[in-house]
Protein backbone atom coordinates (compact mmCIF):
# COMPACT_ATOMS: atom_id res chain seq x y z
CA UNK A 1 0.00 0.00 0.00
CA UNK A 2 2.68 2.57 -0.82
CA UNK A 3 0.43 5.14 -2.50
CA UNK A 4 -1.92 5.21 -0.07
CA UNK A 5 -4.37 7.81 -0.40
CA UNK A 6 -4.61 10.09 2.66
CA UNK A 7 -7.66 9.05 4.74
CA UNK A 8 -9.77 11.87 3.62
CA UNK A 9 -8.70 11.29 0.03
CA UNK A 10 -9.74 7.59 0.36
CA UNK A 11 -12.88 8.24 1.97
CA UNK A 12 -13.91 10.86 -0.73
CA UNK A 13 -13.73 8.15 -3.55
CA UNK A 14 -16.35 5.05 -4.08
CA UNK A 15 -16.25 1.83 -2.39
CA UNK A 16 -16.86 -1.95 -3.54
CA UNK A 17 -17.26 -4.60 -1.14
CA UNK A 18 -16.64 -8.36 -2.57
CA UNK A 19 -18.89 -10.54 0.36
CA UNK A 20 -20.72 -7.45 1.40
CA UNK A 21 -23.14 -9.54 3.55
CA UNK A 22 -20.09 -11.21 5.66
CA UNK A 23 -19.85 -10.15 9.22
CA UNK A 24 -16.53 -8.29 9.04
CA UNK A 25 -17.98 -6.30 5.98
CA UNK A 26 -21.52 -5.52 6.89
CA UNK A 27 -20.77 -3.14 9.33
CA UNK A 28 -17.83 -1.36 7.96
CA UNK A 29 -20.27 -0.62 4.92
CA UNK A 30 -23.14 0.72 7.17
CA UNK A 31 -20.04 2.56 8.46
CA UNK A 32 -18.76 4.26 5.38
CA UNK A 33 -22.43 4.54 4.07
CA UNK A 34 -23.44 6.17 7.56
CA UNK A 35 -20.79 8.65 7.08
CA UNK A 36 -22.14 9.48 3.47
CA UNK A 37 -19.44 6.97 1.53
CA UNK A 38 -20.81 5.32 -1.54
CA UNK A 39 -20.82 2.17 -1.34
CA UNK A 40 -21.44 -1.20 -3.37
CA UNK A 41 -20.97 -4.53 -3.60
CA UNK A 42 -21.77 -8.33 -4.29
CA UNK A 43 -21.97 -11.47 -2.37
CA UNK A 44 -21.75 -15.18 -3.03
CA UNK A 45 -24.61 -16.02 -0.88
CA UNK A 46 -27.20 -13.58 -2.51
CA UNK A 47 -26.03 -15.08 -5.77
CA UNK A 48 -27.13 -18.44 -4.82
CA UNK A 49 -29.94 -17.16 -3.50
CA UNK A 50 -29.30 -17.61 0.72
CA UNK A 51 -30.29 -15.12 3.07
CA UNK A 52 -32.45 -12.89 0.63
CA UNK A 53 -33.93 -10.60 3.91
CA UNK A 54 -30.63 -9.75 4.28
CA UNK A 55 -29.73 -8.47 1.21
CA UNK A 56 -33.06 -7.27 0.56
CA UNK A 57 -32.46 -5.35 3.80
CA UNK A 58 -29.24 -4.00 2.61
CA UNK A 59 -30.77 -2.60 -0.60
CA UNK A 60 -33.62 -0.93 1.16
CA UNK A 61 -30.97 0.69 3.17
CA UNK A 62 -29.44 1.83 -0.16
CA UNK A 63 -27.26 -0.34 -0.95
CA UNK A 64 -26.31 -1.24 -5.08
CA UNK A 65 -25.72 -4.60 -4.86
CA UNK A 66 -24.41 -6.65 -7.85
CA UNK A 67 -24.00 -10.21 -9.42
CA UNK A 68 -20.31 -11.39 -8.26
CA UNK A 69 -19.56 -11.49 -11.77
CA UNK A 70 -17.06 -8.58 -12.07
CA UNK A 71 -20.12 -5.94 -13.41
CA UNK A 72 -20.22 -3.88 -10.74
CA UNK A 73 -16.26 -2.51 -10.95
CA UNK A 74 -16.54 0.21 -13.48
CA UNK A 75 -13.50 2.80 -12.44
CA UNK A 76 -10.11 2.59 -11.61
CA UNK A 77 -11.58 5.19 -8.80
CA UNK A 78 -13.30 2.53 -7.00
CA UNK A 79 -11.51 1.00 -3.91
CA UNK A 80 -12.45 -2.73 -3.79
CA UNK A 81 -12.58 -4.36 -0.22
CA UNK A 82 -12.39 -7.80 -0.21
CA UNK A 83 -10.80 -10.37 2.69
CA UNK A 84 -7.41 -11.60 2.41
CA UNK A 85 -8.68 -14.85 2.17
CA UNK A 86 -10.45 -14.16 -1.40
CA UNK A 87 -9.33 -16.00 -3.97
CA UNK A 88 -7.58 -14.07 -6.99
CA UNK A 89 -10.23 -16.08 -9.36
CA UNK A 90 -13.18 -14.01 -8.33
CA UNK A 91 -14.07 -11.94 -11.56
CA UNK A 92 -14.30 -8.74 -9.17
CA UNK A 93 -10.39 -9.17 -8.20
CA UNK A 94 -9.83 -10.07 -11.96
CA UNK A 95 -11.22 -6.48 -12.71
CA UNK A 96 -10.13 -4.39 -10.01
CA UNK A 97 -6.29 -5.56 -11.00
CA UNK A 98 -7.11 -4.92 -14.74
CA UNK A 99 -8.08 -1.04 -14.05
CA UNK A 100 -5.67 -0.87 -11.21
CA UNK A 101 -7.84 -0.20 -8.15
CA UNK A 102 -6.83 0.27 -5.08
CA UNK A 103 -7.42 -2.97 -2.57
CA UNK A 104 -8.18 -3.28 0.55
CA UNK A 105 -8.58 -5.81 3.43
CA UNK A 106 -11.24 -5.46 5.62
CA UNK A 107 -8.53 -4.84 8.82
CA UNK A 108 -7.01 -2.15 7.02
CA UNK A 109 -9.87 -0.23 6.04
CA UNK A 110 -11.40 -0.87 9.82
CA UNK A 111 -7.99 0.08 10.94
CA UNK A 112 -7.91 3.32 8.92
CA UNK A 113 -11.32 4.18 10.33
CA UNK A 114 -10.04 3.00 14.15
CA UNK A 115 -6.61 4.68 13.89
CA UNK A 116 -8.10 8.29 12.98
CA UNK A 117 -10.91 8.31 15.24
CA UNK A 118 -10.59 10.43 18.73
CA UNK A 119 -9.90 7.32 20.41
CA UNK A 120 -10.12 4.10 19.57
CA UNK A 121 -11.29 1.03 21.87
CA UNK A 122 -9.98 -2.45 21.12
CA UNK A 123 -11.48 -5.34 22.27
CA UNK A 124 -9.12 -8.03 21.43
CA UNK A 125 -8.60 -12.08 22.61
CA UNK A 126 -9.54 -15.45 21.43
CA UNK A 127 -12.68 -15.51 22.67
CA UNK A 128 -15.77 -12.86 23.89
CA UNK A 129 -14.76 -10.08 21.26
CA UNK A 130 -18.13 -9.78 20.22
CA UNK A 131 -19.97 -9.52 23.40
CA UNK A 132 -17.54 -7.38 25.03
CA UNK A 133 -17.39 -4.83 21.89
CA UNK A 134 -21.15 -4.66 22.15
CA UNK A 135 -21.70 -4.29 25.99
CA UNK A 136 -18.58 -1.48 25.78
CA UNK A 137 -20.63 0.04 22.63
CA UNK A 138 -23.85 -0.16 24.18
CA UNK A 139 -22.23 1.43 27.62
CA UNK A 140 -20.62 4.24 25.94
CA UNK A 141 -24.06 5.00 24.23
CA UNK A 142 -26.28 4.67 26.87
CA UNK A 143 -24.14 7.62 28.64
CA UNK A 144 -24.32 9.65 25.82
CA UNK A 145 -20.65 9.53 24.24
CA UNK A 146 -22.09 8.68 20.95
CA UNK A 147 -19.46 5.54 19.90
CA UNK A 148 -19.29 4.26 16.52
CA UNK A 149 -19.52 0.44 16.91
CA UNK A 150 -17.62 -2.05 14.88
CA UNK A 151 -18.99 -5.50 15.11
CA UNK A 152 -18.93 -9.02 13.86
CA UNK A 153 -22.51 -9.82 15.81
CA UNK A 154 -26.13 -8.17 15.10
CA UNK A 155 -26.24 -6.22 18.69
CA UNK A 156 -29.62 -6.57 19.80
CA UNK A 157 -30.01 -2.96 21.46
CA UNK A 158 -29.95 -0.99 18.06
CA UNK A 159 -32.15 -4.05 16.13
CA UNK A 160 -34.96 -1.32 14.30
CA UNK A 161 -37.25 -2.45 11.50
CA UNK A 162 -34.69 -0.13 9.01
CA UNK A 163 -31.73 -1.93 10.49
CA UNK A 164 -32.17 -5.37 10.72
CA UNK A 165 -28.74 -6.41 10.99
CA UNK A 166 -27.29 -3.56 13.15
CA UNK A 167 -23.97 -5.02 13.60
CA UNK A 168 -22.37 -1.47 13.55
CA UNK A 169 -23.40 2.05 14.92
CA UNK A 170 -22.44 5.23 12.88
CA UNK A 171 -21.91 7.59 16.40
CA UNK A 172 -19.74 10.36 16.12
CA UNK A 173 -16.03 9.83 15.27
CA UNK A 174 -14.60 10.96 18.27
CA UNK A 175 -15.17 7.27 19.97
CA UNK A 176 -14.50 4.33 17.75
CA UNK A 177 -15.12 0.86 18.93
CA UNK A 178 -13.95 -2.11 17.84
CA UNK A 179 -13.23 -5.85 18.25
CA UNK A 180 -9.90 -6.57 16.31
CA UNK A 181 -8.49 -10.03 15.20
CA UNK A 182 -5.68 -11.67 16.10
CA UNK A 183 -6.18 -15.04 13.55
CA UNK A 184 -5.13 -13.01 10.80
CA UNK A 185 -2.28 -11.24 12.39
CA UNK A 186 -3.98 -7.33 11.62
CA UNK A 187 -4.61 -7.02 15.40
CA UNK A 188 -1.01 -5.37 14.84
CA UNK A 189 -2.56 -2.56 12.64
CA UNK A 190 -4.24 -0.88 15.15
CA UNK A 191 -3.46 2.00 17.60
CA UNK A 192 -5.40 1.64 20.75
CA UNK A 193 -6.50 4.62 22.99
CA UNK A 194 -7.83 1.86 24.93
CA UNK A 195 -7.16 -2.26 24.43
CA UNK A 196 -9.02 -4.73 26.29
CA UNK A 197 -7.60 -7.97 26.87
CA UNK A 198 -9.96 -10.82 27.34
CA UNK A 199 -7.72 -13.97 27.00
CA UNK A 200 -4.63 -15.60 24.93
CA UNK A 201 -5.81 -18.72 23.51
CA UNK A 202 -5.04 -21.88 21.31
CA UNK A 203 -7.23 -20.93 17.74
CA UNK A 204 -5.64 -20.18 14.44
CA UNK A 205 -1.80 -19.42 15.51
CA UNK A 206 0.55 -20.93 17.77
CA UNK A 207 0.71 -19.81 21.50
CA UNK A 208 3.99 -17.99 21.10
CA UNK A 209 2.64 -15.93 18.17
CA UNK A 210 -0.15 -15.49 20.32
CA UNK A 211 1.79 -13.99 23.46
CA UNK A 212 3.97 -11.80 20.70
CA UNK A 213 0.83 -10.30 18.84
CA UNK A 214 -0.99 -9.27 22.14
CA UNK A 215 2.02 -8.46 23.49
CA UNK A 216 2.80 -6.14 21.04
CA UNK A 217 -0.76 -4.97 21.21
CA UNK A 218 -0.83 -3.68 24.48
CA UNK A 219 2.62 -2.02 24.51
CA UNK A 220 0.97 -0.44 21.75
CA UNK A 221 -2.55 1.04 23.89
CA UNK A 222 -2.31 4.17 26.14
CA UNK A 223 -4.27 1.97 28.50
CA UNK A 224 -4.54 -2.05 28.62
CA UNK A 225 -7.23 -3.60 30.22
CA UNK A 226 -6.81 -6.82 31.42
CA UNK A 227 -8.34 -9.79 32.34
CA UNK A 228 -6.44 -11.18 35.76
CA UNK A 229 -8.19 -14.17 35.46
CA UNK A 230 -6.91 -15.46 32.22
CA UNK A 231 -2.63 -16.56 33.37
CA UNK A 232 -1.92 -16.05 29.97
CA UNK A 233 -3.44 -12.67 29.66
CA UNK A 234 -2.09 -11.39 33.05
CA UNK A 235 1.64 -12.71 32.17
CA UNK A 236 1.41 -9.99 29.40
CA UNK A 237 1.04 -7.30 31.73
CA UNK A 238 4.34 -5.93 31.73
CA UNK A 239 3.70 -4.92 28.02
CA UNK A 240 1.39 -2.74 29.33
CA UNK A 241 1.79 1.46 29.85
CA UNK A 242 -0.78 1.78 31.87
CA UNK A 243 -3.09 -0.93 33.48
CA UNK A 244 -6.75 -1.74 35.02
CA UNK A 245 -7.44 -4.72 35.76
CA UNK A 246 -10.40 -7.27 35.78
CA UNK A 247 -11.55 -10.65 36.66
CA UNK A 248 -13.98 -12.96 39.32
CA UNK A 249 -11.32 -14.73 40.99
CA UNK A 250 -8.81 -12.71 41.03
CA UNK A 251 -9.09 -10.74 44.51
CA UNK A 252 -6.17 -8.22 43.14
CA UNK A 253 -8.13 -7.27 39.88
CA UNK A 254 -9.30 -3.69 39.88
CA UNK A 255 -12.64 -4.15 38.72
CA UNK A 256 -14.10 -7.44 40.41
CA UNK A 257 -16.58 -9.71 41.81
CA UNK A 258 -18.07 -9.37 45.93
CA UNK A 259 -17.02 -12.93 46.81
CA UNK A 260 -20.35 -14.61 47.18
CA UNK A 261 -22.38 -12.57 45.36
CA UNK A 262 -23.62 -14.54 42.59
CA UNK A 263 -26.67 -15.73 41.69
CA UNK A 264 -27.18 -17.70 38.55
CA UNK A 265 -30.51 -18.58 36.88
CA UNK A 266 -30.40 -20.33 33.48
CA UNK A 267 -31.04 -17.25 31.18
CA UNK A 268 -29.50 -14.65 33.63
CA UNK A 269 -28.12 -13.64 36.45
CA UNK A 270 -26.91 -10.83 39.14
CA UNK A 271 -24.11 -10.45 41.03
CA UNK A 272 -21.71 -7.41 43.03
CA UNK A 273 -19.42 -5.38 41.20
CA UNK A 274 -16.96 -4.08 43.53
CA UNK A 275 -14.22 -0.83 42.29
CA UNK A 276 -11.55 -2.13 44.17
CA UNK A 277 -9.98 2.10 43.26
CA UNK A 278 -12.35 3.12 45.89
CA UNK A 279 -14.19 0.10 47.29
CA UNK A 280 -17.58 0.96 46.00
CA UNK A 281 -19.62 -1.70 45.24
CA UNK A 282 -22.96 -1.84 42.69
CA UNK A 283 -25.56 -4.19 42.14
CA UNK A 284 -25.40 -5.75 38.50
CA UNK A 285 -27.93 -7.28 36.51
CA UNK A 286 -27.21 -9.31 33.22
CA UNK A 287 -30.13 -10.78 30.78
CA UNK A 288 -27.32 -13.13 29.82
CA UNK A 289 -26.26 -16.70 31.81
CA UNK A 290 -22.79 -18.17 32.40
CA UNK A 291 -19.82 -17.54 34.10
CA UNK A 292 -18.07 -16.41 30.71
CA UNK A 293 -20.77 -13.69 30.12
CA UNK A 294 -20.14 -11.78 33.57
CA UNK A 295 -16.34 -11.98 32.64
CA UNK A 296 -17.22 -10.01 29.54
CA UNK A 297 -19.52 -7.32 31.49
CA UNK A 298 -16.55 -6.94 33.99
CA UNK A 299 -13.96 -6.05 30.73
CA UNK A 300 -16.67 -3.84 29.29
CA UNK A 301 -17.14 -1.79 32.94
CA UNK A 302 -13.22 -1.72 33.47
CA UNK A 303 -13.04 -0.61 29.50
CA UNK A 304 -15.84 2.16 29.42
CA UNK A 305 -13.98 3.12 33.51
CA UNK A 306 -10.53 3.64 30.75
CA UNK A 307 -12.80 5.69 28.95
CA UNK A 308 -13.70 8.04 31.67
CA UNK A 309 -17.28 6.32 32.77
CA UNK A 310 -17.76 5.68 36.44
CA UNK A 311 -18.32 2.26 37.11
CA UNK A 312 -21.77 2.70 38.58
CA UNK A 313 -23.03 4.18 35.24
CA UNK A 314 -21.37 1.38 33.48
CA UNK A 315 -23.11 -1.56 35.58
CA UNK A 316 -26.25 0.67 35.06
CA UNK A 317 -26.65 0.27 31.38
CA UNK A 318 -25.55 -3.43 31.41
CA UNK A 319 -29.00 -3.74 32.92
CA UNK A 320 -30.35 -2.80 29.74
CA UNK A 321 -27.94 -4.96 27.37
CA UNK A 322 -29.87 -6.96 25.27
CA UNK A 323 -27.00 -9.59 23.82
CA UNK A 324 -25.76 -10.40 20.68
CA UNK A 325 -27.78 -12.20 18.02
CA UNK A 326 -26.61 -16.18 17.65
CA UNK A 327 -24.53 -15.44 20.86
CA UNK A 328 -26.53 -17.81 23.58
CA UNK A 329 -29.73 -16.79 21.57
CA UNK A 330 -32.71 -18.23 22.85
CA UNK A 331 -35.29 -19.34 19.85
CA UNK A 332 -37.74 -20.44 21.36
CA UNK A 333 -39.03 -23.49 23.33
CA UNK A 334 -41.44 -26.04 22.10
CA UNK A 335 -45.19 -26.63 23.64
CA UNK A 336 -43.26 -30.07 24.82
CA UNK A 337 -40.80 -27.54 26.79
CA UNK A 338 -37.76 -28.40 24.43
CA UNK A 339 -35.44 -25.27 24.09
CA UNK A 340 -33.74 -24.53 20.60
CA UNK A 341 -30.33 -21.71 21.78
CA UNK A 342 -28.64 -20.19 18.52
CA UNK A 343 -25.19 -20.17 19.24
CA UNK A 344 -21.99 -18.68 17.17
CA UNK A 345 -19.79 -21.91 19.09
CA UNK A 346 -17.12 -22.69 16.81
CA UNK A 347 -13.98 -23.06 18.50
CA UNK A 348 -12.82 -24.94 21.44
CA UNK A 349 -12.62 -22.40 24.15
CA UNK A 350 -16.32 -20.70 22.68
CA UNK A 351 -17.98 -24.27 22.58
CA UNK A 352 -16.99 -25.22 26.21
CA UNK A 353 -18.51 -21.52 27.38
CA UNK A 354 -21.95 -22.21 25.70
CA UNK A 355 -21.48 -26.33 27.11
CA UNK A 356 -20.85 -25.24 30.70
CA UNK A 357 -23.49 -22.77 30.23
CA UNK A 358 -25.56 -25.26 29.73
CA UNK A 359 -24.71 -28.46 31.59
CA UNK A 360 -24.87 -25.93 34.86
CA UNK A 361 -28.85 -26.54 34.89
CA UNK A 362 -30.92 -29.35 34.59
CA UNK A 363 -31.58 -31.32 31.54
CA UNK A 364 -30.38 -33.24 28.33
CA UNK A 365 -28.09 -30.97 25.94
CA UNK A 366 -27.77 -32.32 21.95
CA UNK A 367 -25.27 -30.31 20.77
CA UNK A 368 -25.36 -30.16 16.67
CA UNK A 369 -22.15 -28.34 15.02
CA UNK A 370 -21.53 -27.11 11.91
CA UNK A 371 -17.80 -26.39 11.74
CA UNK A 372 -16.89 -23.22 9.72
CA UNK A 373 -14.21 -25.10 7.27
CA UNK A 374 -12.59 -27.94 6.45
CA UNK A 375 -9.02 -25.77 6.90
CA UNK A 376 -10.07 -25.28 10.84
CA UNK A 377 -11.42 -28.49 11.62
CA UNK A 378 -8.14 -30.06 10.97
CA UNK A 379 -6.00 -27.25 13.23
CA UNK A 380 -8.79 -27.51 16.36
CA UNK A 381 -10.07 -30.97 15.61
CA UNK A 382 -8.80 -32.68 18.60
CA UNK A 383 -9.46 -30.32 20.81
CA UNK A 384 -12.64 -29.66 19.66
CA UNK A 385 -13.70 -33.28 20.18
CA UNK A 386 -12.19 -33.16 23.72
CA UNK A 387 -13.98 -30.19 24.71
CA UNK A 388 -17.63 -31.29 23.50
CA UNK A 389 -16.52 -35.14 25.15
CA UNK A 390 -15.51 -33.23 28.42
CA UNK A 391 -18.26 -30.79 28.99
CA UNK A 392 -21.23 -33.38 28.15
CA UNK A 393 -22.38 -35.67 30.25
CA UNK A 394 -23.76 -39.55 29.27
CA UNK A 395 -27.28 -38.54 28.37
CA UNK A 396 -25.54 -36.04 26.08
CA UNK A 397 -25.36 -35.96 22.55
CA UNK A 398 -23.21 -34.18 19.60
CA UNK A 399 -24.57 -34.04 16.08
CA UNK A 400 -21.81 -33.04 14.02
CA UNK A 401 -22.52 -32.58 9.47
CA UNK A 402 -20.25 -31.68 7.40
CA UNK A 403 -18.38 -28.29 7.06
CA UNK A 404 -19.88 -25.46 5.19
CA UNK A 405 -18.34 -25.27 2.13
CA UNK A 406 -19.57 -22.15 -0.19
CA UNK A 407 -16.46 -23.28 -3.04
CA UNK A 408 -13.20 -22.78 -3.72
CA UNK A 409 -9.64 -25.07 -3.81
CA UNK A 410 -9.74 -26.15 -0.40
CA UNK A 411 -8.75 -29.76 0.56
CA UNK A 412 -12.19 -31.40 1.59
CA UNK A 413 -10.35 -34.80 2.26
CA UNK A 414 -10.73 -34.87 6.05
CA UNK A 415 -13.84 -33.73 7.38
CA UNK A 416 -16.53 -34.07 10.95
CA UNK A 417 -16.07 -38.26 10.48
CA UNK A 418 -13.11 -37.91 11.98
CA UNK A 419 -14.20 -35.50 14.63
CA UNK A 420 -16.90 -37.63 15.48
CA UNK A 421 -14.80 -40.72 16.00
CA UNK A 422 -12.22 -38.36 18.19
CA UNK A 423 -15.01 -37.64 20.75
CA UNK A 424 -15.84 -41.44 20.96
CA UNK A 425 -12.21 -42.17 21.67
CA UNK A 426 -12.30 -40.34 24.63
CA UNK A 427 -15.86 -41.39 26.16
CA UNK A 428 -18.45 -39.16 24.31
CA UNK A 429 -21.59 -39.60 22.18
CA UNK A 430 -21.77 -38.50 18.76
CA UNK A 431 -23.07 -39.13 15.45
CA UNK A 432 -21.71 -37.73 11.88
CA UNK A 433 -24.83 -36.88 9.77
CA UNK A 434 -23.54 -35.83 6.57
CA UNK A 435 -26.43 -32.89 5.22
CA UNK A 436 -27.84 -30.51 7.42
CA UNK A 437 -31.40 -31.47 6.75
CA UNK A 438 -30.77 -35.03 7.90
CA UNK A 439 -29.36 -33.82 11.15
CA UNK A 440 -32.40 -31.69 12.01
CA UNK A 441 -34.06 -34.61 11.34
CA UNK A 442 -32.50 -36.80 13.60
CA UNK A 443 -32.59 -33.64 16.17
CA UNK A 444 -36.47 -33.51 15.93
CA UNK A 445 -36.64 -37.56 16.29
CA UNK A 446 -34.09 -37.93 19.26
CA UNK A 447 -35.45 -34.50 21.00
CA UNK A 448 -37.54 -35.02 24.30
CA UNK A 449 -39.26 -32.81 27.00
CA UNK A 450 -37.06 -30.88 28.90
CA UNK A 451 -33.92 -31.08 26.56
CA UNK A 452 -32.32 -27.92 25.30
CA UNK A 453 -30.62 -28.51 21.67
CA UNK A 454 -27.55 -26.08 20.56
CA UNK A 455 -27.21 -25.38 17.36
CA UNK A 456 -23.31 -23.84 16.98
CA UNK A 457 -21.43 -23.06 14.04
CA UNK A 458 -19.67 -19.58 12.20
CA UNK A 459 -19.75 -18.27 8.68
CA UNK A 460 -23.08 -19.27 8.06
CA UNK A 461 -25.80 -17.01 8.26
CA UNK A 462 -28.58 -19.58 7.27
CA UNK A 463 -27.90 -21.26 10.35
CA UNK A 464 -30.30 -19.11 12.29
CA UNK A 465 -33.38 -20.04 9.92
CA UNK A 466 -31.53 -24.07 10.30
CA UNK A 467 -32.50 -23.37 14.45
CA UNK A 468 -36.14 -21.34 13.65
CA UNK A 469 -37.22 -24.59 11.30
CA UNK A 470 -35.95 -26.97 13.54
CA UNK A 471 -38.21 -25.28 16.93
CA UNK A 472 -41.08 -25.40 14.12
CA UNK A 473 -40.48 -29.05 13.78
CA UNK A 474 -40.46 -30.10 17.59
CA UNK A 475 -43.92 -31.42 19.66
Amino acid sequence: MSDMPTPDELFARPFFFCGIGGSGMLPLAQILKGRGCTVEGSDRSRDQGRTPEKFGALEQQGFTLHPQDGSGIVSGEQILVASAAVEDTVPEVQRARELDCLRLSRAELNSILFNTSGAGLAVAGTSGKSTVTGMLGWILHACGREPTIMNGAVMKNFVSPERPYASAVVGGRSLYVSEVDESDGSIALYRPAVGVLLNVSLDHKSMEELRQLFGDYLARSRIGVINADDAEALALLPRAKEVITFGIEQEKAQIGIVPGSIAEGPMRQAALVIDRHDGSEHALTLKLPGRHNLSNALAAIAGAAAAGIPVEKAVEALAGFEGLARRFDVVGTSVSAITVIDDFGHNPEKCAATLRTLKAHPGRVLAFFQPHGYGPLRQMGDELAETFAHELGNGDRVILCDPVYFGGTVDRSEGSERIVRLIEDVGGQAEYVPTRKAAGDRLADIARPGDRIVIMGARDDTLSSFARELLAKLP
